[in-house]
């Protein structure tokens, strides 16, 4: 587990290697709390000689600390991103569907070895790979997907929310804060909210009493 005040460093990435693995990535997604919008999954490779200094989990930084180390790994490291939609987050539940983005950004690299943020591995991934507990704040390829997962799918909420005014999603992503959660009372569901989600679900059938 992370200890206060550790540091992210490359010592599960340097671990894979001296087991054999060439193309290791950190992997990591962001948007399964949210009500609406899309999961969002990143896979970075990182170069070990041109590693953008600061990465750390991407909930430790500001809005513009994020933008510029996304900006620096496009430049020096391997990013692959990928989505599940609503309509998977529906069908499939958001863990698998969290999953799918991360085997759909994996798929985006030529990995051979993947370092997974959380405690469990994707079942459908089709390389070898490592769950990480706290691997964002512990592993710097996951550091790095943890960043680039979340500047995307903030730019992603950013132009959701000129689409579809009034839930805030410019600054709350589609999480269920105070404001958002009033919007869905006022203004309704609209197409990219998660049915599945309870407080999306019930103001969709309140008028058959489902229980909160």
């Amino acid at each position: 587990m992370a200890r206060a005040g550790q540091k992210a460093d490359f010592s599960f990435e340097a671990a894979a290697a001296a087991r054999g693995a060439v193309f290791v990535v950190g992997v990591d997604e962001v948007g399964r709390g949210p009500l609406a919008g899309p999961v969002t999954a990143a896979a970075v490779r990182l170069d070990p000689a041109a590693i953008p200094a600061g990465l750390a989990d991407s909930k430790a930084l500001t809005a513009a600390r994020r933008e510029s180390l996304f900006a620096q790994l496009q430049e020096v490291a391997q990013v692959s991103i990928a989505h599940a939609t609503v309509e998977e987050i529906d069908a499939l539940n958001i863990l698998r569907a969290s999953h799918l983005a991360m085997e759909r950004a994996i798929a985006g690299l030529p990995a051979d070895f993947a370092l997974i943020d959380g405690n469990l591995v994707p079942r459908g991934l089709t390389i070898p790979g490592e769950a990480v507990v706290k691997g964002d704040a512990r592993c710097l390829s996951i550091a790095a997907a943890s960043i680039c997962a979340k500047v995307v799918r903030d730019r992603i909420m950013v132009d959701l929310a000129q689409q579809f005014p009034g839930y805030g999603w410019e600054v709350n992503a589609g999480y269920p804060t105070k404001a958002h959660l009033k919007a869905l009372l006022d203004f309704g569901v609209t197409p990219v909210h998660r049915r599945s989600f309870r407080p999306v679900h019930n103001i969709l059938y309140q008028d058959k009493n489902v229980s909160c």
